[in-house]
């Protein structure tokens, strides 16, 4: 689907949102803000709203981060697999925020805990889409040594997306870090070759050539700014949109 941007109506018709744990914490650095949770919540309400069918990715860092335990000595697979469920609870926070905003969400977990969550089936998840539910993807990929950009990747090309909108704490990608450098500036676009040579570090390689090889397009913005991710499904000039 696409649509002129200012028509007011949405560019894409199914979308899979990547929310970092990070994101969910909010100032405090560690844990669940609900403050967060409330507005992600209305945010995405909001796009919901638009017909859009929506699915998200949760992370898991502001509670466990397994790439950072396994430095500290643990054991990769098992600081992994801890990551993931890691990501289940924060699914659970989300699923929360999300249904006292008045939406109807399935969390789809790829590791089976089915007193909290359904496992995944594909074609589960995108008949709980069709139906115009929000569709939680928690414990990334089921597998250890993929992160939960590969996971995001993955989902978006099994159920169709038409986009992979990553929501990050910088709202865009820039010719260099905005924060180290003021001259840096914001690409509206830039394709998946270009971003290679460059050395952009828009996700993870495994996640982004996943993308790249099923030509599904990824956009990057900042989820902290009022309006982004309404604005990103409506094709309106916000972050920075990675395409073949």
């Amino acid at each position: 689907m696409t649509a002129d941007a200012g028509s007011g109506r949405p560019a894409y018709r199914r979308i899979v949102l990547k929310l970092s744990g990070e994101a969910l914490a909010g100032s405090q650095g560690y844990g669940i803000d609900p403050l967060v949770l409330d507005r992600v919540a209305s945010e995405v309400r909001d796009v919901s709203a638009l017909g859009v069918q929506i699915a998200i990715v949760i992370g898991g860092g502001n509670i466990f981060r397994g790439i950072a335990a396994s430095a500290g000595g643990m054991e990769r697979a098992t600081a992994d697999y801890m990551g993931m469920l890691a990501t289940v609870i924060n699914a659970l926070a989300l699923q929360d925020a999300l249904e006292k905003a008045g939406l109807q969400t399935r969390v789809l977990s790829a590791i089976e805990m089915r007193a909290v969550a359904e496992p995944y089936i594909r074609r589960r998840a995108i008949r709980h889409l069709e139906k115009g539910r929000v569709v939680i993807f928690a414990a990334g990929t089921g597998n250890p040594f993929f992160t939960t950009d590969t996971a995001a990747a993955l989902r978006g090309a099994e159920v169709g997306a038409e986009i992979v909108l990553k929501a990050t704490k910088v709202d865009g990608v820039y010719t260099a870090d905005p924060n180290k450098h003021d001259d840096a500036t914001r690409y509206a676009n830039i394709s998946f070759d270009e971003a290679i040579a460059k050395n952009l570090q828009v996700m993870d390689a495994t996640a982004f050539a996943l993308c790249r090889d099923q030509k599904l397009p990824i956009k990057v913005f900042t989820i902290f700014k009022p309006g982004a991710l309404k604005r990103v499904v409506l094709g309106e000039d916000e972050g920075t949109l990675v395409h073949v």
